[in-house]
């Protein structure tokens, strides 16, 4: 398909690549998987990237694009097969690797959703993903093949928020769109981004999108390399040069990661996968979140960073890990290395007691945001960054 001169590929949605949660059940074979998309940028095509980067062996994809109630349903006789390597319908992925479809013609409005459906009809090892959650963030699996079907069989159909292979859908778009990539572990995989993209469509107008790029359970500085934590997925040296990289039209990138780093070790003797060891200084984080800001100029992105939010109840809670975070959170208030500071924490906190969530904004956990709070932090990113 030829571009025109006043048209760009823009990601209009996207997730990180981690690694799924390991259990026996690890291999589908005879799987539909569909996932409605909320569009916030207008265009004339699309095309999806398909990502194996965990997967320890090749994948085998057949997919469709179809306009979307925004639920398990697809617009009845909207459904067109995505092809890859100039029209092929299957593509095969080899681990470690990714794959960008072919251009498929199909006319967007922004507010509208499209539904991308994957169909694995081979045992398929289901490795390379993430877990997400919001209002937007809604995932269906079926048994049998619905490519193409208006709508998934009750009884052989589920609900997911496990996003499998699907790592971004591109738009062609006007030249002037561009994206926003939110960077983060699980408070970012959780609502926030959805109540952004939200808030972005009813301000912007359809010229900016918001892409998720979060993993939970992820670090700056280490990750596991065993199967109890496998899911808690890759560090952020490997992620971020990755997931940034593969975002087309972004110009800016928030940041809001670390907190895995302070709250995870607590020593052999209580978990011998999670020795003191791990346990980073302030000094190691700032140098950490200093590459990510490095990695991203090189880019020609902007940099936004996100403060730390409140652990004071948390089960592993100790007077040194607020110190550190107090510590980081004191760096990213002040640091001119960046563009600009979105203190969530402020935001967030209780006044009285900065340590702990405000009132109503403690999911129970101590340590991710209600969903007032993810509200919240939506709104706490300044609106320049959105228009």
């Amino acid at each position: 398909m030829t571009e025109n001169i006043a048209m760009k590929w823009t990601s209009c949605w996207g997730n990180a690549i981690s690694i799924a949660t390991r259990r026996p059940e690890n291999y589908s074979k005879n799987l539909t998987l569909r996932y409605p998309i909320k569009l916030l940028l207008s265009g004339k095509a699309i095309r999806i990237r398909l990502d194996n980067f965990c997967g320890n062996e090749p994948v085998t994809i057949r997919a469709s694009a179809a306009k979307s109630a925004g639920n398990s349903d697809i617009l009845d006789g909207t459904a067109t097969d995505i092809t890859f390597n100039n029209g092929q319908d299957t593509v095969t992925i080899p681990k470690g690797e990714s794959v960008i479809s072919d251009p498929v013609k199909i006319s967007a409005e922004a507010g509208e959703y499209i539904a991308i459906s994957l169909y694995l009809e081979n045992f398929t090892e289901m490795r390379s993903a993430v877990l997400i959650s919001g209002p937007l963030s809604n995932g269906y699996f079926a048994v049998g093949n619905y490519l193409k079907s208006a709508s998934l069989p009750e009884q052989w159909s589920n609900k997911t928020n496990w996003f499998y292979f699907l790592s971004d859908v591109e738009i062609l778009t006007d030249k002037n769109n561009h994206s926003v990539i939110c960077y983060g572990d699980s408070i970012t995989a959780g609502a926030w981004p959805d109540y952004l993209m939200e808030r972005t469509l009813s301000i912007s107008g359809g010229r900016t999108s918001i892409i998720r790029k979060a993993a939970s359970g992820t670090r700056i500085l280490r990750q596991y390399d065993n199967i109890t934590y496998d899911s808690y997925g890759l560090k952020g040296s490997i992620r971020f040069p990755r997931e940034i990289s593969m975002v087309k039209g972004a110009d800016i990138v928030i940041i809001q990661h670390g907190i895995n780093d302070i709250i995870h070790p607590v020593g052999t003797d209580v978990n011998k996968f999670r020795p003191w060891s791990d346990l980073p200084s302030a000094n190691e984080m700032i140098d950490g979140i200093k590459e990510y800001i490095k990695f991203a100029r090189k880019l020609g992105l902007k940099i936004y960073l996100g403060t730390l939010l409140p652990i004071e109840g948390w089960r592993t809670y100790a007077d040194f890990r607020e110190e550190l975070r107090s510590d980081v959170n004191d760096w990213i208030r002040t640091t001119n290395e960046a563009d600009g500071c979105i203190d969530f924490d402020r935001a967030l906190c209780d006044p009285e007691h900065p340590s702990r969530f405000a009132e109503n904004f403690d999911s129970g956990d101590h340590l991710h945001p209600s969903k007032l709070a993810y509200e919240t932090m939506a709104y706490t990113v300044p609106e320049k960054i959105i228009l």
